[in-house]
């Protein structure tokens, strides 16, 4: 069995630290306090030692400039290098803000001595050890105002490094987690600390004229002590390729979307697809029973105006797609992608600002185990940028998640390695996978070959 070795440990900080800026929370950040924080990494193979000089660095030069690179953009992200503060209310309540005050962020390097790369990559199901290559593993958001709200782990295999990187949720959603990573890699390769990808983080918080901060919260031992079992679970990854991307997106428009002037997506048909599979292959499924399929919706271009571009936080709230498995297995899966479709489209300015609005009157605190009953649950996104995250010695060549918010249900999407090409993590049941890998209607429709990323 393979054992991780633990280098070193550091904290590493912002060098141009100036004064403690606070920021307040969102419903947006605040509904996320008892869940898990964002957990996910990317492989990288090790420089060859025959590429051109600026390419083919050691070990300690990789670590040391991954660590240089970091503290330089903390510099850009204050507030991932400070801590959580809750204050207690008159009215038995809790407030929370994020205090900029250059804690520091947590950086651990470990060595995998005898795993490749492809020991990895290669296998039909994720093997458990890469849930060790995450730090923070078992810390809920809200104990943020006692642990780091970042922290990286650098796993260095045989052949390669895996680039571990968890954030609290509370302070970051998926596109800030990977508008950080992206900057990160941009700065480590450059060499300038003063560079930054894309768009610089825009880090105050957004609030409607009717919303008075800081929120109160009540934050019970019912929300922090939220204990419930898990089945045995595995992972793994499907690869949709841009063709069987188009096939189904093709099949599905053609029955339910061009007639009523409706264009299914090629990420609803593809959860579509997914979705209907899982209900086929769940074993003892009650065929007037109830699914379903809650879809994180983000906010940001939904709003009018826009929110700025940059804004690093939180811009999401869930939506529910819910059908019986009778109606799911009478129709096909271009009719499961229309009632996705119908739920998304709904999602106006308007009810993004009902649900914000709502949400102060009466706030309600994510709770995993309401969340894990026959339900799946859709997050990331295949428009981040994954594959163009290159720290000077080559893109990755893989992405995996941590354990953070795993249960029977859990999908994870990614952008796949090649252009227009989708990766799904799925989470479930040892029974329901591999019942997945023999249902012809999920590997083989429309001659759809769905292969292992």
């Amino acid at each position: 069995m393979t054992k991780l070795r633990v280098v070193s440990v550091c904290v590493i900080r912002s060098q141009k630290f100036s004064s403690s800026k606070k920021i307040q929370l969102t419903p947006w950040d605040l509904q996320l306090l008892t869940v898990d924080p964002i957990q996910k990494g990317l492989f990288f193979r090790k420089p060859n030692p025959e590429q051109p000089k600026e390419l083919a660095k050691s070990s300690s030069e990789i670590i040391n400039r991954l660590k240089v690179s970091l503290s330089d953009t903390l510099n850009h992200f204050p507030l991932l290098a400070g801590r959580l503060i809750a204050s207690k209310n008159s009215d038995g309540t809790s407030s929370f803000f994020v205090d900029c005050n250059n804690e520091g962020a947590e950086f651990n390097y470990v060595t995998a001595p005898d795993l490749t790369v492809d020991d990895i990559l290669e296998q039909t199901y994720v093997p458990k050890i890469v849930k060790y290559f995450f730090p923070l593993n078992g810390v809920c958001n809200y104990e943020g105002v006692s642990k780091p709200l970042l922290a990286v782990q650098v796993t260095e295999l045989v052949d390669g490094f895996f680039i571990g990187c968890t954030i609290n949720h509370c302070v970051a959603d998926g596109t800030s987690f990977w508008h950080f990573f992206n900057c990160w890699s941009e700065i480590a390769r450059s060499g300038d600390s003063n560079l930054i990808v894309n768009k610089p983080p825009v880090l105050d918080r957004w609030f409607p004229e009717f919303v008075a901060s800081p929120i109160h919260v009540p934050l019970s031992n019912e929300h922090v002590h939220d204990e419930f079992d898990l089945p045995l679970l595995e992972e793994r990854v499907f690869h949709f390729s841009k063709e069987n991307i188009a096939q189904l997106k093709a099949k599905a428009n053609s029955e339910y979307g061009n007639d009523q002037k409706i264009c299914i997506s090629s990420l609803q048909a593809v959860l579509a697809h997914i979705w209907q599979s899982v209900i086929r292959c769940r074993c003892g499924t009650n065929a007037n029973e109830k699914f379903s399929f809650k879809l994180l919706i983000g906010a940001r271009t939904r709003l009018q105006p826009h929110l700025p571009e940059g804004y690093f936080g939180n811009a999401v709230h869930f939506v529910n797609v819910t059908t019986t498995a009778r109606e799911m297995l009478e129709h096909d899966s271009g009719w499961a992608a229309m009632q996705i479709n119908k739920v998304v489209s709904t999602q106006t300015h308007e009810e993004v600002m009902n649900f914000y609005q709502n949400w102060v009157k009466n706030p309600k605190i994510v709770k995993k185990s309401e969340v894990v009953a026959n339900s799946l649950i859709a997050s990331s996104s295949p428009r981040f940028d994954v594959y163009g995250n290159d720290f000077g010695w080559g893109r990755p060549v893989g992405v995996r998640s941590g354990a953070g918010n795993k249960h029977d249900g859990k999908m994870t999407i990614f952008c796949g390695a090649e252009e227009g090409s989708i990766d799904i993590e799925a989470c479930l049941t040892p029974e329901t996978l591999h019942a997945m890998g023999q249902d012809t209607k999920f590997m083989g429709d429309l001659s759809v070959k769905i292969e292992i990323a």
